[in-house]
């Protein structure tokens, strides 16, 4: 099964990272369905049915976005809150995440070493993130850990944009 990348950042446009992270796995629509949620929902408002079939339809999902704000952008949330439901995503009949693997790829502004106990910001990345891997393991999901690139707002060099969307590519093949 194909593998679905929700990619969630609201001026994809603009970015270097997660825009090529995205040209590089639209090379390759026979393995992965990029699904650009503020493309699909600009209004926000989101079909819940057509999502949870979208994500019936695939076999490992991976979450991208941009740290915002040490969160996700407020789409994603909003998605996570409307499509992630009582009886589908979890409880007592609700399996459709069961087993499913489970990922993050993340960009962050700041660099690597301002996630760091005696960093800027005293909390590693992992710590950051531990809401997402904690809904994916309430989901019974199979959790598969995060790809990240750190320091986006310093405008990386082409060499390193480059070296990301192959790290990137290598991080998803091997979900």
């Amino acid at each position: 099964m194909k593998t679905l990348i929700i990619v969630t950042h609201p001026s994809l446009e603009t970015s270097v990272i997660n825009k090529s992270w995205v040209e590089e796995l639209k090379k390759h629509p026979e393995k992965y369905t990029i699904h650009e949620l503020y493309k699909v929902y600009p209004d926000g408002n989101i079909d819940v049915e057509k999502e949870q079939k979208l994500v019936e339809s695939h076999g490992s999902l991976i979450f991208q976005f941009p740290v915002y704000w040490f969160n996700c952008p407020p789409l994603l949330k909003k998605w996570m809150d409307d499509v992630l439901t009582y009886g589908w995503a979890y409880g007592s009949t609700g399996d459709s995440l069961k087993n499913r693997k489970i990922a993050f790829a993340v960009s962050t502004g700041i660099k690597n070493e301002d996630y760091d106990e005696n960093g800027r910001y005293k909390y590693t990345l992992e710590e950051v993130l531990v809401p997402f891997k904690a809904t994916a393991l309430y989901c019974e999901a199979d959790y598969r850990s995060f790809f990240a690139f750190y320091g986006a707002e310093y405008k990386p060099c082409t060499s390193e944009v480059e070296k990301s969307v192959k790290d990137y590519f290598n991080f998803v093949e091997n979900i």
